[in-house]
């Protein structure tokens, strides 16, 4: 009689009792599983409102997409037709100007507090105020806008609702760069300078476009939430039925306004253009933050 492999036997034994394998009757794994299905039920239950709302929208303005909701002007009272044409290219133009009075200024301020600024009194005092503007409400931004715009100026603009928006978005961009340009390892930064780089090529050529994803991450996400504003456009782009003309001190039409009028009409028809216009706001909103997430995540998979 062969004596058995000891290595075989050692071998079986082994492939009867896995200490690797999880079980429902170890309470550990029990109250592991027990937690993991609980997470994911309540972000189900967390992103229920989302696609509620985005449900609510499909059907009720989904019926009003069509070619001429987007090259048409407003309808006035009672008046069958039209579309919003006019408010999107007015939003786009408020957009475009808070743009340009806010990203200069907002990442300009970032390298500054980030690169320059350390733990300065000015420096702190900067960075208290951008997280105070950050939870301002909107409604402030507008009256800041007529007092200074409005008021002086002696109309409703485009103008003003650019510098309202701007108000809004400075804060959002200049800490998102800050904590973008932050993040760059400063190890990249000490080679630069060891190369024989100066603190200006340093932070042009080397520590921005390192933290170029998290910059446009923070550009995308005030963009959008000037998109979604209403309260301080009312105090100064105001609305108007007509295509923009090319003229930034005259009061200028707006998605969000126009929801706003529309949704209180006693006509039907203008309720469902408010309808289809909230759907359109709310698609370019999200698609400007997904957009965002797409970018700040890109750098970890590389």
């Amino acid at each position: 009689m062969m004596p058995g492999n000891p290595r075989t036997a050692e071998t079986g034994a082994s492939s009867e009792v896995n200490p690797f394998r999880l079980s429902l009757s170890n309470p550990r794994t029990l109250f592991n599983r027990v937690l993991t299905g609980v997470a994911l039920l309540l972000s189900l239950f967390a992103l229920l409102p989302l696609f509620s709302v985005l449900y609510m929208l499909i059907v009720r303005g989904g019926s009003m997409l069509s070619f001429g909701l987007f090259t048409q002007l407003t309808p006035g009272a009672g008046m069958e037709g039209g579309g919003i044409g006019n408010a999107i290219l007015g939003t786009l133009v408020v957009v475009v100007v808070a743009s340009l009075l806010s990203l200069p200024l907002g990442f300009l301020a970032a390298v500054y507090l980030a690169e320059y600024g350390g733990d300065s009194k000015l420096a702190v005092v900067v960075r208290f105020a951008g997280k105070v503007l950050t939870g301002m409400p909107s409604i402030l931004a507008g009256v800041f806008a007529y007092a200074t715009v409005v008021a002086v100026t002696g109309s409703f603009s485009a103008l003003a609702g650019g510098v309202a928006m701007a108000v809004l978005m400075v804060p959002i961009v200049m800490l998102t760069a800050e904590q973008a340009l932050r993040s760059v390892p400063s190890k990249m930064k000490m080679a630069a300078l060891g190369m024989g780089a100066t603190r200006t090529q340093m932070v042009l050529r080397v520590v921005v476009p390192t933290a170029m994803p998290g910059i446009l991450t923070g550009v995308m996400l005030s963009l959008a939430r000037a998109m979604g504003e209403t309260a301080p456009l009312l105090f100064t782009a105001l609305f108007s039925d007509y295509w923009f003309e090319g003229k930034l001190q005259a009061p200028i039409a707006s998605l969000a306004v126009l929801i706003y009028n529309f949704s209180g009409s006693p006509f039907e028809h203008l309720v469902k253009l408010a309808w289809a216009a909230s759907l359109v706001l709310v698609s370019l909103v999200l698609v400007l933050n997904v957009t965002a997430q797409i970018v700040i995540k890109r750098p970890k998979e590389q």
